[in-house]
């Protein structure tokens, strides 16, 4: 581009649009309001843009650039609060509602003759659902009662008969027993007097051995004093004193000897006096025998007494028995809920461990199957929002209530096994159980069923 002649400031008319048209105005130029056009175009005017582009193109671009950052900025501030959001919740899709459902089986085999309840009937724990003749375990129930009273009957016989002969052989028994009483302690007393003697037989020996002991000592010293004294190379009171020492040691022995001898001596008595005793209770034991010889028909008497007794306990049983099987002919509700999955029908045969309906407890739970990677921080007590699809509109709250020990893979019937050859990493989900808030269900109980798919949205902090 050429520069433009050089000359006094060019003249300018100030232009306005007005609906699409560019005319002259009279007001002051000002910035985006009016466009200086000079009077004389610059000497290559070709390659400048014609004036109604110049004035068009700078507003589209600013508004361009405005709205471009404008968005830049809201998606930023967007995905920021979004960011903080995920960094704290974890959610999943692959979750469905659960609840215990408890199958209500025929106990006995029975024909139907009511059925007390319709599909979908809300119950209560007891109320009845369904009733089996009862006939033929009334029948069997008062066979039972009839067992009983001739068992107790029999009982009573039995028992008579034990008096009867018990009295006769009581005396006998007492005083053969007083006799091994008495023979009994008999033993005991000449035991601990052989133990006694036994003691002190040791203490005599051992004091005699100290005395001749002694007495070699003094045998010694005696016959020393009595050479030296003959050749007159010792006073003869030391002699003196030498005999008398050995003279007492003498007598001392003489008496420990006698002590050893009265301790055998009493030895052998007490021995006596033990085995007299022991006949004796070997006398009273068999007069024991004779008394036990009286007492055996009351034994017998016994023997029958308890198996009388046996059997009233057996008829006892067979009794509440057929009480059982009687009100097996009752059906109840073995929990409140709602009754579902009825098959049976009035005037069926039915029998035992046949499913006839089922009970739908009315406190239902989640479990929602999150992936290994979003169970950092999960734990139990942590705040969950349940949407529910078929509520759309609804938002529930919940409680974690527990993460489940292994994956659902581990649970299930055949589990995967990668072998070395063919593995392949899979994200594996854990179940996780969520507990819906009683306040955040209320009025919903009888419409939230087992089954329904649910989306879940766990806090983490």
């Amino acid at each position: 581009m050429q520069s433009p002649k050089s000359s006094p400031t060019p003249a300018v008319t100030a232009v306005t649009q007005q609906n699409g048209r560019v005319e002259p105005s009279s007001n002051p130029i000002q910035v985006e309001q009016a466009v200086v056009i000079p009077e004389h175009p610059p000497a290559d005017s070709s390659r400048l843009p014609p004036p109604k582009q110049s004035f068009h193109l700078p507003v589209r671009k600013l508004i361009l650039i405005g709205s471009l950052g404008l968005g830049i900025v809201a998606g930023a501030i967007y995905g920021y609060h979004w960011w903080q959001y995920a960094q704290i919740h974890q959610e999943t899709d692959d979750a469905y509602i659960t609840a215990d459902i408890h199958p209500v089986n025929a106990r006995i085999a029975g024909t139907v003759v009511q059925v007390a309840v319709d599909d979908n009937q809300v119950v209560k724990s007891g109320t009845v659902l369904v009733k089996l003749d009862p006939r033929d375990y009334q029948v069997n129930l008062e066979q039972a009662q009839a067992a009983l009273a001739v068992a107790k009957e029999q009982s009573n016989v039995a028992q008579a008969n034990i008096h009867v002969t018990s009295t006769n052989a009581a005396g006998q028994t007492t005083q053969a027993q007083g006799n091994i009483d008495a023979a009994s302690a008999s033993i005991a007393t000449a035991q601990a007097a052989l133990s006694e003697a036994q003691a002190g037989v040791p203490a005599s020996q051992s004091q005699l051995a100290a005395v001749e002991a002694n007495l070699v000592k003094a045998k010694l010293d005696y016959d020393r004093y009595n050479k030296l004294s003959k050749e007159g190379a010792v006073p003869r009171n030391q002699f003196d004193a030498a005999k008398a020492t050995y003279d007492a040691l003498v007598a001392q022995r003489n008496a420990a000897q006698e002590q050893v001898r009265q301790a055998q001596a009493r030895v052998a008595q007490a021995q006596e006096n033990l085995r007299n005793a022991k006949a004796k209770l070997a006398s009273t034991r068999g007069t024991l025998q004779q008394a036990n010889a009286t007492k055996q028909q009351t034994e017998v008497n016994q023997r029958q007494y308890k198996a009388a007794i046996a059997a009233i306990d057996q008829a006892k049983s067979q009794v509440d028995n057929a009480q059982l099987q009687l009100s097996y002919t009752t059906i109840m509700a073995p929990t409140a809920g709602i009754v579902g999955n009825k098959t049976v029908q009035a005037g069926q045969r039915v029998q035992p461990g046949q499913t006839l309906m089922s009970v739908v407890s009315q406190k239902p739970w989640i479990v929602a199957n999150f992936k290994e990677t979003q169970l950092g921080r999960m734990k139990s007590g942590q705040q969950v929002e349940i949407k529910i699809d078929a509520f759309p509109n609804r938002l529930f709250k919940g409680t974690v209530n527990s993460l489940s020990p292994a994956s659902g893979a581990k649970f299930a019937l055949l589990p995967p096994d990668n072998a070395t050859g063919n593995f392949t990493k899979i994200v594996q989900r854990l179940p996780v159980k969520v507990v819906f808030d009683s306040d955040s269900i209320r009025g919903y109980e009888s419409q939230i069923a087992p089954g329904m798919s649910v989306i879940v949205n766990v806090e983490t902090r």
